[in-house]
């Protein structure tokens, strides 16, 4: 049942530093409440020779480039040829991929940035997972709250999945592009290789391979 919002259908976990931390798990918002210890775990093992520790549980890849103007709390690790820019704001819970890009007033929080990925521009992601080279255009957020401040229901493809959890932003498979100013509503799935028009409002379940262009109108990739 809805297998195709299970890890294994979006991400490839040979493109991040926390493959293990996806153990024993089904769904993608399983691994959340695990992301700060698992880097406090992982932090003190990396090694000396290509990371350094700068402050309480925060490990930066020495060949990172973070700009001095960025804020980073702990836990996070930052990786190998990442690149942390101007006033980049982030809160805690972090894991930020390898050649990954975090922009100008980009807030990230409890989320794990798979290798290559970019949010370059005033993004806002929490409590989310986004996977190899997926992007983010300018100005588009993870909303990780209802308004009702209910529990957040997963809109599966195959039916709804009771999640007990009250923070969930969106999971953005493999290679997924958001457009610019687009709101990705609590508890979304977008499938590896999809892409989302500008200004959308998403929620629910993307399939793999498909353009979203409004609620009514999602349809599959041309693969000519």
């Amino acid at each position: 049942m809805n297998d195709s919002i299970k890890i294994s259908e979006l991400f490839d976990l040979n493109e991040t530093i926390a493959a293990d931390i996806f153990d024993g798990c089904t769904f993608p918002w399983e691994v959340l409440s695990k992301i700060g210890d698992f880097i406090v775990k992982l932090g003190n093992i990396l090694p000396e020779s290509e990371y350094e520790k700068r402050g309480e549980n925060v490990w930066v890849a020495k060949s990172a480039k973070v700009f001095d103007s960025a804020y980073i709390n702990g836990p996070c690790i930052i990786g190998k040829d990442a690149e942390v820019r101007h006033c980049a704001f982030i809160r805690g819970n972090a894991i930020v991929g390898e050649g990954a890009v975090v922009g100008n007033s980009t807030e990230l929080k409890n989320v794990i940035l798979f290798n290559k990925v970019q949010v370059p521009h005033y993004n806002y992601v929490g409590d989310s997972i986004l996977g190899f080279r997926a992007h983010m255009g300018a100005g588009s957020i993870t909303s990780n709250v209802k308004s009702d401040k209910k529990l957040i229901v997963i809109k599966g493809p195959d039916g709804n999945v009771e999640t007990g959890i009250k923070k969930i932003g969106a999971f953005l498979g493999d290679n997924v592009e958001v457009g610019c100013g687009s709101v990705l509503n609590p508890g979304t799935i977008v499938g590896r290789e999809s892409n989302i028009y500008p200004l959308s409002s998403v929620r629910g379940c993307v399939p793999a391979k498909s353009i979203y262009k409004n609620k009514n109108e999602i349809v599959e990739k041309n693969n000519d």
